[in-house]
């Protein structure tokens, strides 16, 4: 394969929002934010307002502009120093300075969780957490994230997964009672081989006599050989700009499908959301491919901002880089920067099906013919598709419409309606052919939908990502933060808001 250098809205308060917690949060939150705000000590500013040395920070790139000067940014909270996880809120300013926001629990609910006595952590070389108490090393929280707030510790686990992922298990332990409250994983993980995109444009970096796999205009991205080790990597280099051969003989070719599938994200992202990178700072992103030793699998790590990508099972000759992998692992970074959904019960469907939304969407984006958009996830991998957007249910573990019991799953399987949502707001419902693929999507109410297009689905539901929902957001508050995206983008009576309720009710979200 040959490369070359690439030279008026209203906003509505959300019902979660209680009314006591926004007089106390409008009365004192301090001037608009933007994505490099600082911690800001809101008690120091109204203390009979707040709670008592509480600080807000807004998350890195977390801020959201519209074209009128509106804000919306997402705030992470600590009380007394310790942290409040799952107590994250959202900060809406216009720009004659009125205030709303989207915030899940109490200032009296925090107060108290803070109050509580709590035991001790484990010392050091004990055992991890268990149902009886933290491990070593554990910090102490709030956790917000279900019901009332309680005091805990927070104990990382980083052992790799059988496959050689690495994982780092968040175990959340009352601190009180010993009692497991809740667990997630900060090293998102997604699953495929490598579909090889064809002949493709690399933005490539010269450098004394060789070129370099670092795209300068796209917020220096770089993209790193990891050596068949777990740590480090050698940027990828070639005398003439030429790179790879198409095939696994060449360890540049991985390196190409990433390199390739990144930039292509950035540019949806600029383009079609808005978006200046995935952490909206403008800064690229490191990718690392050939990690472990055949590792099938690719995963995002927020602790380092970057993607590493296996070479796949043994002998298969297929690594996970994909377009739409590359672009769910992508995905699950901008998640992280802006609401934090956590990885586990609903969120954690939610958080997937956000990856597989904005992978699907970006594929579309690229108009490859070596890889047409399409609304199957690994379908260049495996025989069939790992999942499917228009009958997720196809892949044997997903769901196609919402259930009570759809938080017990694991994520992926819980990201059925996400998935079948995008689709059929995309779409619409019954038998249809799109690049040569047939679809044929139900619905749970038996209502015929005609979709509204695949651009208006991607903005709503990024919208509704980055400005509306918070880290505990389940199936229901995404249904709210929709709502809210759609009318924000195309009007109160629109019929892209009808259709977004219509399309809610097709998969049993109420």
């Amino acid at each position: 394969m040959t490369h070359h250098a690439s030279s008026p809205r209203t906003l509505v308060r959300l019902a979660t929002a209680t009314t006591a917690v926004l007089a106390a949060t409008l009365a004192t939150l301090a001037a608009p934010a933007s994505a490099t705000t600082t911690a800001q000590n809101a008690s120091a500013q109204a203390p009979s307002a707040r709670l008592t040395a509480e600080q807000l920070t807004a998350r890195p790139g977390a801020t959201v502009t519209d074209p009128d000067g509106t804000t919306h940014t997402h705030y992470d909270r600590t009380i007394g120093g310790i942290p409040v996880l799952g107590g994250d809120l959202i900060v809406h300013q216009r720009p004659d300075g009125t205030r709303t926001t989207t915030d899940s629990t109490t200032p009296a609910a925090l107060r108290a969780a803070a109050a509580a006595p709590v035991g001790a952590a484990a010392p050091a070389g004990a055992a991890p957490a268990t149902a009886h108490g933290p491990g070593p090393g554990a910090r102490r929280i709030i956790w917000a994230a279900t019901g009332t707030p309680a005091p805990a510790w927070d104990t990382v686990t980083r052992t790799p997964r059988p496959d050689g992922t690495p994982s780092e298990l968040h175990t959340v332990t009352d601190a009180r009672t010993g009692a497991v409250l809740g667990s997630y994983d900060t090293v998102h993980a997604g699953t495929g081989n490598s579909q090889y995109a064809g002949t493709v444009t690399l933005g490539t970096n010269p450098s004394g006599s060789l070129f370099q796999l670092r795209d300068l205009p796209r917020g220096d991205q770089r993209t790193l050989d990891a050596m068949n080790q777990t740590t480090g990597g050698v940027l990828f280099t070639d005398a003439d700009d030429v790179w790879g051969n198409g095939g696994p003989t060449s360890r540049q070719t991985a390196g190409v499908d990433v390199h390739y599938g990144t930039a292509v994200t950035w540019d949806f992202y600029r383009g079609v959301l808005g978006r200046n990178g995935i952490r909206g700072d403008g800064r690229g992103v490191v990718s690392r491919v050939h990690y472990g030793n055949n590792l099938d699998n690719a995963f995002w790590d927020d602790s380092c901002g970057c993607v590493s990508y296996g070479d796949g099972a043994a002998g298969s000759g297929k690594p996970p880089t994909s377009l739409d992998i590359v672009g769910h692992e992508l995905a699950h970074g901008l998640t992280a920067a802006t609401a934090g959904l956590l990885s586990s019960g609903e969120s954690g469907g939610l958080n997937e099906g956000t990856s597989d939304i904005l992978g699907t969407a970006g594929e579309f984006f690229a108009n490859n013919p070596a890889d047409p958009g399409d609304y199957l996830i690994g379908e260049r991998v495996y025989k069939g598709a790992l999942r499917t957007m228009d009958r997720p249910s196809s892949d044997g573990s997903s769901r196609d419409y919402w259930s009570s019991d759809i938080g017990n799953l694991n994520a992926y399987a819980a990201s059925g309606p996400a998935r079948h949502f995008f689709y059929l707001l995309s779409e619409g419902s019954g038998r249809k052919v799109i690049n040569g693929i047939t679809y044929d999507s139900p619905t749970y109410d038996g209502s015929k939908l005609l979709g509204i297009s695949r651009e208006k689905a991607v903005r709503i539901w990024y919208r509704a990502l980055t400005v509306y929902m918070t880290s505990t957001s389940n199936y229901s508050r995404a249904r709210v933060a929709t709502l809210q995206a759609a009318t924000d983008l195309y009007g109160a009576t629109s019929p892209e808001r009808l259709a977004v309720a219509a399309t809610w009710n097709a998969v049993n979200v109420h």
